[in-house]
């Protein structure tokens, strides 16, 4: 994608315009990151609050009737339920299953199961299945 920037005292607030052919993956992209952007996560370790940022977040799944955000090196609970947190924190997560989505940066490999599902293991060591719902928009993620 070209990107111009053209600066000049007699604009007031930043305008973005984009012209394309089509409407791709790049262009929903674009649009999303500059109508929502970058956030926050809010989260608890204990009795702590933690912020976190989505590049933060390896992997979110809900646990018994609780939303669990996995980073690096540790788990928070969130108030938040697994929809919301996936419009929070963007475009490079993917949702796998009914109770979990992860951030495709940090996939790390990816094994066939018995049955058609998958097992994505993460940077982080945390694994998790993909479901045969949510399995062929996996795939094409994957290019396969």
């Amino acid at each position: 994608m070209k990107v111009k920037l053209n600066l000049s005292s007699e604009y007031r607030d930043p305008e973005a315009e984009i012209r394309t052919a089509r409407i791709t993956g790049e262009v929903e992209a674009a649009v999303d990151f500059l109508q929502n952007p970058a956030q926050i996560v809010t989260a608890y370790a204990g009795e702590k609050m933690v912020v976190l940022k989505p590049a933060d977040v390896y992997m979110v799944r809900v646990e018994n009737e609780k939303t669990v955000l996995y980073t690096k090196t540790r788990s928070c609970l969130s108030g938040k339920r697994l929809y919301e947190l996936q419009k929070m924190l963007g475009n490079g997560f993917m949702r796998i299953s009914k109770s979990a989505i992860v951030n495709l940066n940090y996939l790390d490999h990816v094994e066939a199961e018995f049955g058609g599902m998958m097992l994505l293991t993460l940077q982080n060591g945390s694994q998790e299945y993909v479901s045969r719902h949510y399995l062929p928009d996996f795939k094409k993620y994957l290019g396969l």
